[in-house]
């Protein structure tokens, strides 16, 4: 058989040990000229043996003519096998080849993994960059840098990652924390003069370094020195990096410029606000997770109101689901906004009063003079803006609108064709608008 004489080959090139241990237990269970099915005891077993001797089984494969062979690997039928141990009545023994280095991970939430996680053009590229980290590609980079605000995925795809890791490549040596939870590690190796192990584990016993909330390292100089280092050693060395931040490297303050250089040689991607329909699939699985039947107008109705924090989604369902059981009925409205306002407050009615005022203080100029008679250019485009934003963002009549500005509904229809015009003419205008609209947003809405 192919299997028996590639045995012979590669006891030959392997130490006798790691033969022993990791070669001679696999058995082939199909077995043709064009594919060699392997089966091991196990899954770490399977797992380690595709990752670090697939090679040597390839190679021992071609020099039997057979180069062309497809090696594929599964667990043994429901059975688990013993693994031969060695004993040792003082300590636990390590086996051949595998890294003495225990993996180091802050709790994992179980539920954030890439499987409940909802892509959307907001975090498209983040979620590229992660599961390319998690399956070891090097398409994208080794290094990411993932800035969001609270509640928008960061850490559910780090989570993510790590999740994926170990699942399935469990002999990864894999250190996950927070940037806090490193300063406190190395503060502690410090007093204890133990330093070099810190060394150790950082720069020789680690292939993947997931930290979050690098910010935190603002004004920490020793352990901004000391990462920067581990840092030069595992990029140069092919290993994978990410980080998590509220802020972006050149935001950061009180942070060296060489760690603040190499933070910023990776991919830096941010997480956005979703989209509407982003949030309507958020929704969606949210209310699947907590079992709940919602209607496609609470539906909606949770997506237009909670933009931001996806956290306060899940809160929100908490307390829909606990005053559904507690009424005994189907979620309605009256719940849904009960439930919103004890978790996001009751949301700013906007009116084209308070556009009026807040177009003024950003054209820097007066609420008079928006309701006054003059026609500059500088005053009486702001003024056509306000009425612009005013339809767009307000169910007000326009005679509603108008008197908010001494105008009667006519300049208001006027003054909506010029800035429609003038936005689909001039990329400036386009441009200008956008960004007080986004600012608008932000502020009230």
């Amino acid at each position: 058989m192919i299997w028996q004489k590639t045995k012979e080959v590669l006891a030959k090139k392997l130490p006798e040990s790691a033969y022993s241990l990791w070669i001679a237990p696999l058995s082939a269970s199909e077995n043709d000229q064009s594919n060699l099915k392997l089966t091991g005891p196990n899954n770490f077993f399977c797992s380690w043996v595709a990752e670090k001797y697939h090679t040597d089984i390839q190679d021992a494969l071609a020099i039997l003519g057979h180069s062309d062979v497809n090696i594929s690997f599964q667990v043994e039928g429901g059975e688990k096998k013993q693994l031969p141990m060695l004993t040792a009545p003082q300590q636990q023994m390590r086996l051949p080849n595998v890294p003495r280095v225990k993996r180091t991970l802050k709790t994992l939430h179980p539920r954030y993994t890439f499987d409940e996680f909802v892509v959307g053009n907001c975090n498209l590229m983040a979620h590229s960059a992660c599961d390319s980290i998690a399956r070891n590609d090097t398409v994208i980079s080794n290094c990411v840098y993932l800035k969001a605000g609270t509640g928008l995925g960061k850490s559910h795809l780090s989570h993510a990652v790590a999740h994926h890791i170990i699942e399935h490549n469990p002999s990864t040596r894999l250190n996950y924390l927070t940037a806090q939870q490193l300063t406190s590690e190395m503060v502690k190796n410090i007093k204890n003069n133990t330093m070099t192990h810190f060394k150790e584990k950082y720069h020789n016993q680690c292939d993947v370094l997931l930290i979050e909330d690098v910010h935190t390292l603002a004004g920490r100089t020793k352990t901004q020195e000391e990462l920067g280092m581990a840092m030069d050693v595992l990029l140069e060395t092919g290993k994978k990096i990410i980080f998590t931040s509220s802020m972006g490297p050149r935001e950061i303050p009180n942070l060296d410029a060489g760690l603040r250089s190499r933070l910023s040689a990776g991919l830096i991607t941010s997480i956005n606000p979703p989209s509407m329909e982003t949030r309507l699939k958020i929704v969606k699985r949210k209310a699947q997770m907590h079992s709940l039947q919602l209607t496609e107008e609470i539906v909606g109705y949770i997506a237009e109101n909670i933009k931001g924090d996806i956290r306060q989604v899940e809160s929100t369902l908490v307390s829909l689901k606990a005053q559904a059981a507690l009424m005994k009925s189907a979620p309605d409205f009256t719940m849904i906004k009960e439930a919103m306002a004890n978790v996001v407050g009751q949301a700013q009615q906007v009116s084209p009063e308070i556009i009026r005022d807040f177009i003024a203080s950003q054209f820097k100029i007066s609420v008079a003079d928006l309701q006054s008679k003059s026609r500059k250019q500088v005053i009486s485009f702001p003024r056509q803006i306000a009425m612009y934003l005013s339809r767009k963002y307000t169910d007000m009549a326009l005679c509603h609108i108008g008197s908010a500005f001494n105008r009667d509904h006519s300049t208001v229809v006027h003054a909506i064709r010029v800035v429609t015009e003038k936005r689909a003419r001039k990329t400036a205008v386009r441009q200008q608008i956008d960004f007080i609209e986004d600012k608008l947003r932000k502020k009230f809405l």
